[in-house]
This record gives C-alpha cells, structure tokens and sequence, in this order.
C-alpha cells in the first residue's frame, strides 16, 4: 500500500514495485504502461453546451411560460409568442454564459504535471515525457524539476521539496532516506517520500515511483474533486422553492379562470375555448415576474463590482449573496491569518530572555550573536526571497542598520557545511575583527547544545554546565510553547583553518537562541472579533503544528476557552456522525490532509451551516468546492485553488473575507425588496385579470401589454430598490437560516 511505503526500506520498497536500482527496462515500462496507463489525472466527462442551454428550461415557472407562449401562437398572437421566447432565451443564454466559465480545474491540475522526466532505462538515463513513467522506475531529481510521480528516495543529496501545494506549508521540507516509523504518519511528516506536484528547491536524489496517474496524492485530489458537486446557493435554493410554491398557485388559478370562462362562454367552441385560454394565458403572464432572474444578476454583478474595488474577486456572481448567509469561516492561517513572512521575537543570551530589537552591536556578545545569525544564513541579496527562517535573522541586521550584502563582503565566507536533515546543522567559516579564524553555526537546540562544551556570558567564555544546559532547555521549551520558531547559536575558533569537515562540528562555544513567528494580521484581530458579533464562528485548518497554530490562535482569538485545538490524525477514525458532533468543540486542526478538510466542512455543513472555506494550495481544491463558497488566495494561490473557488482575493487578507460577507448581505437584503416590489405589482394584474374573469367581462389586458407592465413599469424600479447603498447594520445580525 502507498500510505506504508514510508516504513519500509528502500529495498523493501523495490521488491514491492518488482524494480532494481538499474532501473526498468524498456519492455518492462511499456508492459505496466498498457496495464496501469499513462501518469495522467483523469477529467469526467462535461456536459455539452446544448444540455446546460436546455437545462435552464426545466424550471417550472419557464415551463408555464412556454405553454403560454405556445397558446399565444395557436391563437394568432405573434407579438405575445416572440415576446415571451425572446425573454426565456435570453434568460437561458446568461445561465449557459456563467456555467461554462466555470468547471476548469481539472486543466489546472494537468498543467501542474511535469513534461519530461530523467529515468533510467536499460540501464542508461534517459528523458523521457512524464505521461510515460510507471511505477518502478528510478527517477533523478535536482533543484528546479518538479516532481512528476509519487515515490520513495532510494539516495539522498541534500534534498528539499516544497509541497507547499499538497501539504499548506510554505516552507521546504528536508528530505531522507531513512525508514519513518508509525502506521498514521501525516503527508508533511512523510520525509522519505516525494509527491506529483511538489517542486524541488534544493540538493538532489533518486527515488523509485510507487504510484502514477491517478493513484499518487495529486490524483486523489483530483479525484476527490470529480465527486465533489458544487452545492445551490441558499438564494438559489430559495427561488427555486419559491418559483414552485408561485407555479402551482398560478396553475390552481389559471384552471379555474379557465373553467370560470368556458362557464360565461355558454359551450365548448373552439373560440370560446381559444378566448378562455386566452384569459389563462394573460393570468399567468401577470402572476410570474419574468423579469425576476435579470434583476437578480443585475444586483449580483453590481456587487460583485463593490467587492472587486475592495480586493475580492468574485466568479461567480452566484457567490455574492452566498456569503451574506454563511455562519461558519474555516480559513487557512499562513499568509490569510498570519503576514506569510517569518519575524525575529525574542533573544535569550547571556542567560537573560531580550526583545530582538533591543539587541546592539555594542555589546560584544550581541554582536557574536548577530554575526552568526547573518553570517551563517545562506546570502538572499537583500531581498526579502528564499527560507522565510533566514529571511527573519537577516531583519534582525536591517533594524541595526546593517546591510547584509556589504557585511558578506567585509567577512566572506571561506568554506561552508549546508543544512541537513541528518545534522541539523548549517555551519561556515570566516576571518573575524582581529583576523581570528571562526566557525559559526546555527541549528536545532539539542543537537548544538549536545555538541557545545563552553558558554558565552558577559563575564567571557565559561564551562557549560548540566545546570545551565537545563536553564537554556527550559527557556527553549517556554518559548516553544508559545508557538515561536526557536533556532540556537554557537562558534568554534578555528586558528588558520582554511577548510571545514563534519567532524569540526564539536566543542562549540554556545552563544544563545532567538525565537521567530509568522506574526497575525493586526486587521485578522479585529476581523474575527466582527465575525463574531455577526454570529459568524471562525474555524483555523492548517498544515502546521498543533503548538504553532494555537498560539496564533489564541492571540486572534480563535481558540476561545470551552474550545480545543486538534491534530488531523484525530478525526481519522472518527464515523460522520461522531465528527458532526465534535466539530463544534473545535476551533483550531492542524496537520490536516485534503481529506480531512472535505470532512470537517461536510460536517458543519451537515448541522445546517454555511461554510465558507479559504484555501491556496491544491490540497485545498477539493475542499474549496466542497463549501458553499470558495475563498482562493490571490497572491499565494495555485491555479487550481483559483478555479476550484467562487471568490478570490487580491491581497490574501481575512479581514477582506469578513468585508466581502458584509456586501453579501447588504445584496440578499437588496433583492428581497426587489422581489416584495415585483410581486406588489405582479399581484395587482392578477387581481385584474381575475377579477375581469369572475364578472365576466373581456380580458383587459393581452398578454403583449401585462409583459410590458413586467418587464418596464415594474422593473426598473425594483432595480432601482436593488441598487439601493450598503447599511453596516447588517453585521449586528446573525446568519439568516
């Protein structure tokens, strides 16, 4: 099974997909080829333009249409005939319109494949097309490729992945070969395997394809989002029921004035049968508002021009009324929540906890601490790119003054040894004040403190001693619980040294730690809080660490006492009926797959919510189409989120989100005064016809004069109501039902 590739050993891995390191061989691939298929993600069939244009017909209200317009014809009624056709086509035109820009995510997720590939075949390497790989071939991955198959990393060199677009981690993952132990190990923990989709930022490897097409992570997703159907808007689902309600009325009445007619005709002659269903035909023309569907996208699309000028892309114009209903976000929390970029917190040196920004290059172990941290993070030329960890100790320079590619130039680094997983180590050698040679690393605390035999304090260089390891071990793990990134520093003199080995990593001096975090949006305080009065719960679903995302959490205020933060692994084995029940305990889940979110939104949905779900990578896809309203990023967002969503927003900020449901609201009040106006209206020629019909009198009006009555006298002003300006009132009500 590919979810226990993980615990298995490269060689055990192989003899499961009946490969060798030399790779397949020709007949081999093109056997599994006819036999598995090409490494492609299959599509559903759509349906054809004329089905989605004649489905627009199967409302009831345009069925009673129609047979009016086909008696108007019989009766020799050719204005009322095209009239009501032109209506009904032009309705059915627009429908047809919104329906087919939609439904491209599939091409998205295509697009994402890789072209070619480098594997080895009969023994030589190869590049061949990426639809051509099966499983068991031995590819080669370096910087820059994307990742064409799921597989195992058979050899690895360094390797760093960004899966950012499965997993929602913005970061590179550190890659191994060694077996990770467990039988539910989450898809970000899964070091020894790499996924379709994902893109190589660092080192290289080989690895063994264990599945294709498909089969691998980004097919399931694309799976997941074939079954996924696109739920009707509470609009939608009101008209629609209102549209029933309104037709069987109209028929109960239009038999009876039918009958009533034939009664005052005195017999069953064709004229008088043709006079009567003449009266029908003008009752129901009355009764329904034709012009109510034209209103109703009028007042959408004026809306979705408001959000637009305020960061919120909608497209759908479906999706605007949506969000005035929905009573639970289940947002993301990297870039949506937080600011997407790593900040330097808090120092711990010379034994006491200090505000990064209150560090000085005046004070000696300051500036050995400060020096490490620049000198020993890869060069980012100034700009704020690359590992969002380095990018944070080079700003702790900035707010001294320091700029960083001048500092390179004045210590250039000699040698370096590169980050890896195994060491957890980045260590490089420079000539410092007074031409003395030193090595400065950074790395994970354990692993530093372990290899460190000394302290710097003010006092100059003592023995690090069990006491004070303790104490650095205690601030580590105060720090860490408050979500902070923790990373630690140390030096070693290297006197003359020109190269560096992995055996020169020991007998460091330890300097200290500084702790960063992806701070929260100021705006997402203020923008929960207002959820919030307006009944709106907000739910975080993320791909980091539990620690992490509750410490934001609580700071927004998200994770509120009486609620709890979890772990996707949690609800694996949770029944739908027992997560519906949970779901509202929750306020915060971390390390969720694709699957995970799909049910954690089914679930509320199932409590009679209304989701709205933000999304930016393509393991959201799925669940963005699964909510009622899809909300994608539009500065981090993946094609594939875009397409999947109803909403994109322009600067991935949640407050835009909570603004957007503002205007949601203020259209759907809109619309319901224009449709009370319409059928103010509507009623009055009902009344007339009727009453023309119960005393007998001819009709008063043909239905060529009730549809302009329709469509112009009682039109345009209720566009006029549905235009009316915005109120901030609604945001003190709760969600309507």
């Amino acid at each position: 099974m590919e979810s226990q590739y993980y615990a298995q050993t490269p060689q055990q891995v192989l003899h499961a997909v009946e490969s060798q390191e030399e790779g397949l061989t020709t007949q081999q691939a093109q056997e599994r080829i006819e036999k598995i298929g090409p490494n492609a993600l299959r599509e559903e069939r759509k349906k054809p333009v004329w089905q989605v244009f004649l489905e627009q017909f199967k409302d009831l209200l345009v069925v009673i249409l129609v047979v009016a317009a086909v008696i108007s014809m019989l009766s020799g009624n050719a204005e009322s005939t095209i009239v009501i056709f032109a209506v009904l086509i032009l309705n059915a035109v627009l429908g047809t319109v919104q329906h087919c820009k939609a439904e491209k995510s599939l091409e998205s997720l295509k697009a994402m494949s890789a072209p070619t590939a480098r594997v080895f075949r009969d023994g030589e390497r190869l590049i061949i097309p990426s639809d051509q790989i099966v499983p068991g071939d031995i590819v080669e991955l370096e910087a820059g490729d994307m990742v064409v198959a799921d597989g195992r990393i058979l050899h690895n060199y360094s390797l760093k992945v960004n899966e950012s677009s499965l997993t929602g981690e913005s970061e590179g993952v550190e890659k191994t070969e060694a077996v990770i132990e467990g039988d539910k190990v989450a898809l970000g923990d899964r070091k020894n395997l790499v996924f379709s989709g994902s893109l190589v930022v660092y080192g290289r490897a080989l690895v063994v394809v264990t599945s294709t097409g498909m089969n691998t992570e980004l097919g399931k997703v694309a799976a997941l989002m074939n079954q996924t159907q696109r739920r009707k808007t509470p609009l939608q689902e009101s008209l629609d029921q209102f549209s029933r309600r309104l037709a069987m009325i109209i028929l109960i009445i239009c038999v009876g004035v039918f009958a009533l007619s034939l009664y005052h005709a005195g017999g069953f002659g064709t004229q008088a049968i043709l006079d009567s269903l003449m009266f029908a035909v003008a009752l129901a023309v009355a009764a329904i508002p034709e012009a109510l569907s034209s209103i109703v996208t009028i007042v959408q699309a004026m809306g979705t021009q408001k959000m637009a000028k305020e960061n919120a892309i909608m497209k759908e114009l479906k999706a605007v009324e949506t969000l005035g209903a929905v009573s639970v976000i289940c947002s993301d929390k990297t870039g949506t929540l937080t600011q997407n970029r790593m900040t330097p917190q808090t120092a711990y040196v010379d034994g006491s906890l200090v505000d990064c920004s209150a560090l000085t290059m005046e004070e000696p172990i300051h500036r050995r601490l400060i020096q490490t941290a620049i000198l020993a993070s890869d060069e980012e030329k100034g700009t704020a790119v690359g590992d969002p960890t380095e990018v944070a100790l080079i700003m702790i320079g900035d707010g001294m003054g320091i700029e960083e590619r001048a500092y390179r130039e004045q210590y250039p680094r000699l040698c370096e040894l590169a980050f890896d997983s195994d060491r957890k180590l980045m260590s490089t050698l420079h000539v410092l004040d007074g031409g003395e040679t030193v090595m400065l690393t950074k790395g994970a605390l354990d692993v530093l403190l372990e290899h460190s035999t000394q302290l710097l304090t003010s006092e100059g260089v003592v023995e690090l001693t069990d006491q004070r390891r303790e104490q650095i071990l205690a601030v580590n793990q105060e720090l860490s619980s408050k979500g902070l990134r923790v990373l630690a520093f140390a030096y070693r003199d290297m006197p003359g040294a020109a190269r560096l080995d992995f055996t020169d990593e020991r007998e460091y001096t330890f300097i200290g730690l500084i702790s960063m975090i992806d701070p929260p949006r100021p705006e997402a305080i203020q923008a929960v809080a207002d959820a919030k009065r307006g009944g709106i719960r907000t739910v975080m679903i993320t791909g980091d660490h539990r620690v992490t995302a509750s410490a934001i959490a609580k700071e927004i205020g998200i994770l509120t006492p009486g609620t709890e933060a979890v772990e996707g692994a949690v609800i694996e084995s949770m029944s739908d009926e027992e997560l519906r029940e949970f779901v509202p305990r929750v306020s915060v889940y971390a390390r969720v797959s694709p699957e995970h979110k799909i049910r954690i939104v089914r679930a509320w949905q199932e409590r009679g919510n209304l989701v709205a779900m933000t999304g930016d990578g393509v393991n959201d896809a799925p669940a963005l189409k699964q909510a009622d309203i899809g909300v994608a990023m539009g500065i981090t967002g993946t094609e594939v989120a875009k397409d999947a969503a109803g909403m994109v927003l322009t600067d991935d900020n949640f407050a835009t989100i909570v603004q957007a449901v503002k205007n949601g609201r203020n259209v759907y009040a809109n619309i319901k005064k224009a449709i009370q106006f319409l059928l103010s209206g509507n009623t009055a020629g009902i009344l007339t016809v009727l009453y023309a019909s119960l005393a007998g009198l001819p009709v008063p009006f043909a239905a060529v004069h009730l549809l302009f009555i329709n469509l112009l006298t009682d039109s345009l002003p209720a566009i006029a109501l549905g235009l009316e300006p915005h109120s901030d009132a609604v945001m003190q009500e709760k969600p309507r039902p």
